[in-house]
């Protein structure tokens, strides 16, 4: 969850459809040419992240990737998870969308809390799935993009076939020629297996704490909302090309018997804080 999450702001930090700049007296290519484009983007940096979703431990980690755009066919990281767009467009309302794959990373193997570390180690799970979604373009500028998008990811390994929603909606704009914001909510919808999986506790898990963590059966439903901010500054002149510097932060809370669950309501807390920062190179 760490990486998905702080990886996932680095993804976006230089979006080769949209940080460009508005019009100036310098002759700038129209938002069809830039649609049109070749581009890659590798960003690097590191993130202040939860030890576990739920956690009021933190720590530093790093965090990478990619994203880019190579004759009509777009694809992205977003955290874990790679997303690439197989509906070529650049018209002013664009639809999306193509396949996901990727892994959760939430195994407990790295917290610092004495007492959920007791509880049983997760595996790293994989999961595939596919996003579509809309893009509106030029709504308040020629350059910006407001897009809905929903994505549904499906777990694979023995008793995690769980199968998530996650609905979000993002608005990204340049400011100026060099400065670029982009500004995201969400929400998702979690399975029961993957609530018990990752949020209830056995009387087994219960009796590993000693009785500290009461045994606690977890539904899934509404997991989570979250609002994101980030903004993006070219540092050699130009947002199409060159170095760039990032920062991003986001806030989530956690929902329902996510929120309820031992590991979360006596162990962490139900808010949720993600900081990033780092480079980014396009090309």
């Amino acid at each position: 969850m760490r990486l998905v999450i702080c990886a996932a702001f680095a993804a976006s930090i230089s979006s080769p459809l949209l940080a460009q700049a508005q019009p100036t007296a310098n002759a700038l290519p129209s938002p069809e040419e830039v649609a049109n484009r070749n581009t890659v983007t590798l960003a690097v940096g590191g993130a202040f992240v939860p030890d576990y979703e739920g956690s009021d431990d933190y720590r530093l980690i790093p965090a990478a990737a990619i994203r880019g755009k190579v004759n009509g066919i777009s694809f992205t990281t977003r955290g874990t998870y790679l997303y690439v767009d197989v509906i070529p467009g650049n018209a002013k309302v664009d639809f999306d969308a193509g396949p996901i794959i990727g892994a959760r990373f939430s195994t407990r193997r790295h917290i610092d809390d004495d007492v959920v570390k007791l509880l049983p180690n997760r595996k790293t799970t994989f999961e595939a799935g596919a996003f579509a979604g809309v893009s509106f373009h030029g709504v308040t500028n020629p350059y910006d993009s407001l897009g809905v998008r929903l994505d549904v990811v499906h777990g694979l390994g023995s008793g995690r076939g769980w199968t998530n929603f996650s609905p979000n909606v993002e608005f990204s704009t340049p400011v100026s020629r060099t400065t670029y914001i982009s500004a995201s909510l969400g929400a998702e919808w979690a399975a029961n297996k993957y609530a018990d999986y990752y949020f209830s506790i056995s009387p087994a898990d219960s009796l590993r704490t000693g009785g500290v963590l009461p045994p606690f059966n977890a539904d899934g439903g509404l997991k989570d909302w979250k609002a994101g901010l980030l903004i993006n500054q070219s540092i050699t002149g130009d947002l199409l090309h060159g170095l760039s510097i990032f920062g991003t932060g986001q806030y989530s809370h956690l929902m329902g018997d996510f929120r309820r669950s031992p590991i979360v309501s006596q162990r962490g807390s139900a808010s949720q804080w993600l900081g990033a920062a780092g480079l980014a190179y396009t090309w």
